[in-house]
C-alpha cells in the first residue's frame, strides 16, 4: 500500500515517495513532506535550471544553489525563474 503525506506543495494529502530520494535533514523534510506528484514537478523545474544556467553538479556552489531553488520551490511556494520561459497557458 502507497505512504500517505500531507503535501507541503500541494497543500493536501497525496502520496508519498517510495523512498528518501535527497541526502541529510532537507531529504528527510522531502520524504515526510513532498509527494510523488509534487517531487515530479520539481525534477522538471531542475532540468530546466541545470540546463538553462549551465549548472554543474560537480560545482558545490551550483548545488547549493539548485538546492535552494528546490527549497524554496517545494516548501515556500517560490516559482522558479528561468530567463527568458513563458509558462504555456492550458
Amino acid at each position: 500500500m502507497a505512504r500517505t503525506v500531507f503535501c507541503e506543495y500541494l497543500k493536501q494529502d497525496a502520496e508519498g515517495l517510495d523512498f528518501q530520494l535527497y541526502p541529510g535533514d532537507v531529504g528527510k523534510r522531502i520524504f515526510d513532506s513532498i509527494s510523488k506528484q509534487a517531487w515530479a514537478e520539481w525534477i522538471k523545474k531542475q532540468t530546466m535550471l541545470v540546463n538553462e544556467r549551465k549548472l554543474n553538479m560537480m560545482n558545490p556552489e551550483h548545488r547549493k544553489q539548485l538546492e535552494s531553488e528546490m527549497i524554496s520551490f517545494l516548501f515556500e511556494g517560490k516559482e522558479v525563474h528561468i530567463e527568458g520561459y513563458v509558462a504555456v497557458e492550458k
